[in-house]
């Protein structure tokens, strides 16, 4: 019997690459168009980050929280769950993130990023909604493949980020983003999906944003 730290992801993963993208491709055509609804939620965000302030904030957080609940219950424990067992464990870690995020909209307090930090934000969090579906074209894989804001989990992670990074939240609202950007990042690159880079990369220079800011303000 071999060792357990023999073992890597690719011997725990239960699908395959085009499994992966055929649950893609088959909850886009369950849930269409929910997509334009997702995209213009999208955009509310990118405009509360572009017009930072107490409202604005609210809104973008309210948003992201019902994303959030919508993709842990759509995604990952109605599909996700039938080919990856731990897929009901990542529904519950999106609902709490939901609900974290909920909280965080109540709250009335917060501040307005500075110039350099809200680009990014805008960037991470534009690139997330406008950006992400591109790449199933890029990858040759077609519109019923594309990954959507709201609708799928990692454009909804790395635009949470962008958020989070305008409101200068707390580091605790970043953890289960940031953990799916490396649960998935690391999936992808198992699959050898062309793109897997990326998830990480965001969720980098995001956390490299945040903290370059904090060490502005001493």
């Amino acid at each position: 019997m071999s060792e357990w730290w023999t073992y890597t992801l690719s011997d725990f993963l239960m699908f395959s690459q085009r499994s992966y993208y055929r649950l893609i491709a088959l909850y886009n055509e369950a849930v269409w168009p929910a997509h334009l609804l997702a995209l213009a939620a999208g955009l509310i965000v990118i405009g509360c980050i572009a017009r930072p302030g107490a409202h604005t904030r609210r809104i973008a957080l309210l948003v992201l929280a019902m994303a959030w609940g919508w993709v842990g219950w759509a995604y990952h424990l109605e599909r996700y769950a039938d080919i990856n067992t731990a897929g009901p464990w990542f529904a519950l870690a999106f609902g709490v993130q939901s609900v974290m995020l909920c909280f965080m909209a109540l709250r009335s307090h917060g501040a307005v990023p500075a110039g350099t930090q809200k680009l990014v934000a805008l960037g991470l969090s534009g690139l997330a909604v406008l950006g992400y579906p591109l790449l199933a074209l890029g990858s040759g894989r077609g519109w019923h493949h594309a990954e959507v804001f709201g609708i799928a989990p990692d454009p909804t992670a790395v635009a949470t980020l962008g958020a989070l990074l305008a409101c200068r939240a707390h580091p605790l609202y970043w953890l289960i983003p940031l953990a799916w950007c490396a649960v998935s990042g690391a999936t992808l690159m198992e699959l050898r999906v062309g793109y897997a880079w990326l998830l990480p990369t965001f969720a980098i220079l995001a956390v490299a944003a945040g903290l370059l800011f904090r060490q502005s303000r001493h």
